[in-house]
């Protein structure tokens, strides 16, 4: 039944006037509001100016429930902060910086188009910005937001003013946070710049932890006046109530959602205040492990948060109730996990070892003292971390011992090495280079991250513990993806190769490496030969043929993607223009039509399985044969004759790089290339192609480097070739350890200027170690092979 139209003239004002009584009854609310507001601030944070002195018992920061109390500690930091202004003309006011009309974010008005934000007249000072009813003499001020060096502003956002018209200037405040909008972008620009100006100009603001922190580094040798300090301050003392602010000051709005981890987070003081929620909630968790990965993980993708974690952690193991207990060891452990992987501001540290020396001077013997032993001896070693510790590395680190990391070689049984969490690949190269008796070869060695789809190469200043992390978070996902990684000892860099004897350990990694290569198609060679590679290595592994020998699959012996190149292509459907042709076809793939063409595709699919298993047993069947060719030959005949077939192709020892040649000799345009960077020599290839297009030895060479992020440039003599790749950092680092390790000159890098050759000698590398990484984080080659 439909309303009488009375009804719905009165429901209509009825809302009319909801609105307006919401929004223009709003301003005269928010004075309250935001005063109630100013006086839960939990503690009062200090300038350096005014630093007061410190006989005074900071306690615990805490709600105060006295209404009364709270107004005085308002009213008497309202006094010390913003001058109190007469009842004069608004316009006259002296300390005014900026003034002018602006229109103030109400609830969810910028979200209502059909209601306007009111204006309101805005004053900017040296200590606060101020809003008024108008601009006329005796106007009514409505709010006030103060000024300090913890505030922020946001500049004006292009997306919003697409969406509303408007430009917004955003400032945060410790309670509050003024929305304010303009039309005109220079005005906003000019807001933005004077808030700015004003905030810079604030001297910095210390909490009271920060203050003892220093009073506690000045009497450090005074021993009565230390004790004194801990006593009438519990705020530097254990607590088991909530903490509702934190103990370091941070700077007031809310984080960059940008920031990397799938987590979302709010503002940094309410995830610091979070945090020590985690963390008393350590005391009793029968299995502390996870929550602590936890915390790692948060002051890793938040970095401001380190020194506050550190401060807790201080905080909560100094005079805990029942010390050594269950509780506080487990405080002790992830302060132990934290000095493996954050390094504190030098403040935070000083105040950290005076709190480990303390403990250890109480407490001798007990595993507090061997917690702080080991926690100094880590922060000396700390350098940064790129993932937080694993699970295993966590359970370690409780126990203050070392983890076990096994490295797979080639040709050779596993090794297992004992690394800590500041042991780089460079160390265990060194070590298996050493332990494998390669120390005389003049080739490279370097650790992979290797799996069955990829190989990439660990820098050398790579701490392993990351890779292990990373490791561990692969295991978590679909392993039918991409399967487990695993690191495996290999060569990085080949010099030389022919006087390497075949009896040593360093033939059989080489001839490893070049079968790796084959079964990843980066060896270009016809498929008979293929096939006798095939039948070589299975005489490497089973000598002579036999119906009972153990038989690897052919993806194991044959490169696959030859079989996969026999098939027939998939039938080429034109697209569809026709808007409605693609909606017709659109609504029969939903029909019938749809499941015949689904049947059709599984029957197609079908065939072509039986088709590839019926190529791979022909092709194992041709194996076989050879390989019954080969009887009576050894193991090192048979990998003989396999570097022997390997090494006929010319790139045989370079390192290739997946590139596109956009300065071609013959200046044509764009094409797919390989770039093989070798000990004598860099050369182009077509893929899949035997020959080089073009080889050009380093004395060709006369710079090379990276012109930006993606592109390789390498000037040869009176021409420039420029690549266009993702691993132009890992070409002009291999380039440079070949130059090195054969002693010659360093060529000039293209942010220097393209002269002639240093007359400098660069650093001689030291034999059978890789330095091909830097600072950087080296991408998988797509292929290397031997010369």
């Amino acid at each position: 039944m439909p309303f009488p139209g009375g009804l719905w003239w009165l429901l209509c004002c009825r809302r009319g006037f909801t609105l307006l009584r919401r929004d223009y009854g709003e301003a005269e609310r928010e004075v309250d509001g935001e005063a109630e507001e100013e006086e839960e601030a939990s503690f009062e944070l200090r300038a350096q100016g005014d630093q007061g002195s410190l006989e005074v018992s900071l306690s615990q920061p805490t709600r105060s429930s006295s209404g009364s109390e709270r107004s005085l500690l308002v009213a008497e930091e309202m006094r010390s902060l913003i001058v109190e202004k007469g009842p004069g003309p608004v316009e006259d006011d002296p300390d005014a910086l900026v003034k002018g009309w602006l229109q103030r974010e109400m609830r969810g008005c910028m979200k209502t188009p059909w209601i306007r934000p009111r204006k309101y007249w805005f004053v900017l000072t040296p200590d606060s910005l101020d809003y008024y009813s108008s601009n006329e003499k005796g106007a009514r001020r409505l709010g006030s937001l103060v000024l300090t060096s913890l505030c922020s502003v946001l500049w004006p956002d292009k997306q919003l003013y697409k969406e509303t018209g408007y430009w917004s200037v955003t400032v945060f405040g410790r309670k509050h946070c003024y929305r304010l909008y303009t039309e005109h972008l220079n005005e906003a620009v000019r807001w933005v710049c004077a808030v700015q100006k004003v905030i810079d100009s604030k001297a910095p603001v210390q909490t009271p932890t920060q203050l003892l922190m220093r009073d506690v580094e000045e009497h450090r040798d005074s021993p009565e006046v230390l004790e004194q300090i801990y006593r009438c301050n519990p705020i530097l003392r254990y607590t088991s109530g909530p903490l509702y602010a934190p103990l370091l000051p941070f700077p007031y709005g809310s984080l960059d959602q940008s920031a990397p981890g799938p987590r979302s987070y709010t503002t940094l003081r309410d995830e610091a205040v979070k945090l020590f929620n985690s963390l008393q909630q350590l005391e009793s968790e029968r299995d502390p492990v996870p929550l602590m990965q936890g915390v790692l993980q948060t002051c890793l993708d938040l970095p401001p948060l380190v020194d506050e974690i550190y401060c807790q952690l201080v905080k909560q193991t100094t005079e805990p109730p029942a010390p050594g207990g269950q509780g506080d060891l487990h405080y002790w452990q992830l302060l132990t996990c934290m000095s493996c992987t954050f390094l504190p501001s030098p403040p935070v540290l000083r105040f950290l070892c005076f709190h480990l020396d303390r403990t250890e001077n109480r407490f001798p013997a007990s595993e507090m003292a061997k917690y702080a032993c080991f926690i100094r001896e880590a922060l000396g070693k700390t350098k940064g971390r790129e993932c937080v510790p694993s699970l295993e590395e966590i359970l370690v680190l409780m126990q203050r011992q070392e983890m076990i990391c096994t490295v797979h070689c080639p040709g050779a049984p596993a090794c297992s090495v004992a690394i800590s969490s500041h042991t780089t690949a460079e160390e265990v190269a060194q070590e298996l280079v050493s332990r494998l008796g390669l120390s005389q070869s003049p080739n490279l060695f370097a650790l992979y991250e290797q799996s069955r789809r990829r190989e990439q190469p660990v820098g050398s200043a790579t701490l392993l513990a990351d890779v292990l992390t990373r490791f561990e978070n692969l295991a978590g996902e679909d392993r039918e993806q991409d399967p487990p990684c695993r690191l495996c000892f290999k060569h990085y860099g080949f010099l030389d190769t022919d006087n390497v004897p075949l009896d040593s350990l360093e033939f059989a990694l080489l001839f490893e490496q070049a079968h790796e290569m084959v079964l990843r198609g980066y060896v270009p060679t016809s498929e008979e030969t293929l096939q006798t590679l095939a039948a070589l290595r299975l005489q490497s592994l089973n000598s002579d043929f036999s119906t009972h020998a153990p038989f690897p699959r052919l993806e194991e012996l044959f490169p696959p993607h030859v079989l996969h190149a026999r098939l027939p292509p998939p039938p080429h459907r034109p697209p569809t223009k026709c808007r409605g042709a693609r909606l017709r076809a659109g609504l029969l793939a939903g029909g019938l039509w749809g499941q015949a063409l689904a049947k059709q595709r599984a029957e197609r699919d079908q065939r072509l399985r039986g088709r590839l298993r019926e190529e791979g047993a022909s092709t194992m069947a041709a194996i076989v044969e050879k390989w019954k060719l080969l009887q009576g030959m050894g193991r090192p005949e048979a990998m003989a004759a396999y570097m022997a077939l390997v090494r006929e192709w010319p790139g045989f020892g370079s390192t290739l790089f997946d590139v596109d040649l956009h300065a071609s000799p013959v200046g044509c345009g764009p094409q797919r290339l390989w770039l093989g960077i070798g000990a004598k020599a860099v050369s182009l290839y077509k893929p899949g192609e035997p020959e080089p297009l073009d080889s050009f030895c380093y004395g060709r060479i006369s710079s090379f480097g990276a012109s930006d992020s993606s592109t390789f440039r390498l000037s040869v003599e009176d021409r420039d070739l420029l690549f266009e790749t993702s691993q132009v950092e890992e070409i002009a680092q291999l380039l440079n350890t070949y130059l090195a390790s054969a002693g010659t000159r360093r060529l000039p890098r293209p942010q220097e200027p393209p002269t002639s050759p240093p007359t400098s000698e660069p650093t001689v590398l030291p034999q059978g170690l890789c330095t091909a990484a830097g600072p950087w984080q080296l991408r998988p080659p797509v292929g290397s092979s031997h010369s």
